[in-house]
């Protein structure tokens, strides 16, 4: 088997203890482009991006910053895995929580729904930040909650609840997406938000 060699920046290469060399984060996100799925790309380049400051929780740094990163890739010329990298990195976005939210926002993107915000916040009338919605979508007041397992426990049922009432109470449209559904494909998760979105107004193209 016979690979290629990697042409490395200045920069490129970290050492975050004596002797042990690493490749950046940027680096390695970009090496990724030659070897994953744009999916599982896109997912882990959300990851490195992602920063938070909500009202719960815990705030989140981003590993490194969308703008540094897009800079990072605009700069590379000629190398392996430079077009996926390009592509990819115009898909990320800051505030994701899990693969899941990145797989799920890619399937509606992909069914030509509109832009989903990760960590979208729902405000009340004063402007305050009442539910932070996985995906929303200010403009049709839509947001879409992923169910994973956890959210199978009493304790949590219970939480949901009441979590929905006050998205019901703030006018917005919740749409719940299960690991069943996205199973099912891009298509029927998108068909399936496509309802919330009509109910808020969006009136699908053609």
């Amino acid at each position: 088997m016979r690979g290629h060699r990697l042409a490395l920046r200045p920069g490129d290469i970290l050492s975050p203890l004596p002797g042990i060399r690493v490749t950046s984060p940027a680096r390695t996100w970009f090496d990724l482009a030659g070897v994953l799925p744009l999916p599982a790309l896109v997912a882990a380049g959300d990851w490195l991006v992602s920063a938070h400051g909500r009202s719960f929780g815990y705030p989140r740094q981003a590993v490194v910053a969308l703008n540094e990163l897009q800079d990072f890739v605009a700069e590379l010329r000629g190398v392996p895995g430079i077009r996926t990298a390009r592509f990819a990195v115009d898909l990320l976005r800051s505030g994701v929580d899990s693969p899941q939210e990145s797989y799920l926002r890619l399937m509606l993107q992909k069914n030509g729904l509109p832009e989903f915000r990760p960590s979208c916040p729902l405000l009340d009338g004063a402007g305050r930040p009442v539910v932070w919605a996985d995906l929303g979508c200010p403009e049709f007041r839509t947001c879409v909650e992923y169910d994973g397992e956890h959210h199978l426990t009493r304790e949590q049922q219970l939480r949901d609840h009441n979590r929905d009432l006050l998205v019901r109470e703030l006018g917005w449209h919740q749409v719940k997406v299960s690991s069943g559904d996205m199973r099912r494909g891009s298509a029927w998760v998108a068909a399936k938000v496509a309802r919330g979105l009509k109910l808020g107004g969006w009136i699908p193209e053609g």
